[in-house]
């Protein structure tokens, strides 16, 4: 049993991550609770929880080793469960910089961070990403222009006693919906952007009542209207 357990814990930890267990007194405690908590495959109760999640972070790796996080929203129950291994969650329409995505097309490796704000709690998940152009769930997610597949490699439900309580007031009146135009994001109506906007990008814009200055947009921004 301690050879096991000593074993999963050389893979589990690196050479920093032991040095500092050493120096603070954790090293038999972070074992534990590598040893409890971590697993590979979502328990029903676990599944339950991404599914009500409207939210989560996402962490990427771009090809010189710099790590980015980025925040993914959509309606509740975005992330699917492929099954206890998989989840899946869509890309919509962003910056166009694509940098999570195309970070993860380099590296394979991410983790996502699920948060209930409320209650609280929260869920760490980590694994391998791929892309399929032709995925089948692509039309489940309306204007999606991708689906993300995760292969868990390990996930754990994480100590939620430093997160702060919050209420949610209401759904982003940009997350996609079936037979409901989207607006156009108002930073697409900054006048520096106009001629750098892709042509779908075009009608939309003029429709939301035409270009802006980038002050405006800050503006508004700070007071909530973004």
């Amino acid at each position: 049993m301690n050879e096991t357990l000593n074993e999963t814990a050389s893979e589990t930890f690196s050479a920093a991550q032991r040095a500092l267990q050493r120096q603070f007194g954790t090293e038999m405690l972070a074992d534990r609770v590598s040893m409890i908590t971590m697993h590979p495959e979502l328990s029903e109760p676990e599944q339950a929880f991404i599914c009500s999640r409207d939210l989560f972070f996402l962490s990427t790796v771009d090809p010189d080793g710099q790590p980015t996080c980025s925040y993914k929203g959509g309606a509740m129950g975005f992330v699917k469960i492929v099954d206890s291994g998989t989840i899946a969650f869509p890309s919509y329409d962003g910056n166009g910089m694509y940098l999570s995505l195309g970070n993860l097309k380099t590296h394979a490796k991410v983790g996502l961070l699920f948060i209930d704000f409320e209650t609280p709690n929260r869920l760490r998940l980590h694994g391998n990403a791929s892309i399929d152009p032709n995925d089948p769930l692509l039309k489940d997610y309306p204007e999606a222009e991708m689906v993300v597949r995760v292969a868990i490699t390990n996930l754990f439900v994480n100590c939620p006693r430093y997160i702060h309580r919050y209420q949610k007031l209401g759904d982003s009146v940009y997350v996609p919906k079936a037979g409901c135009a989207t607006p156009a994001a108002k930073w697409k109506r900054i006048d520096a952007f106009g001629d750098a906007l892709p042509a779908r990008d075009l009608a939309p814009v003029a429709a939301a009542g035409g270009a802006i200055t980038f002050d405006q947009y800050i503006a508004d921004l700070m007071e909530g209207d973004g």
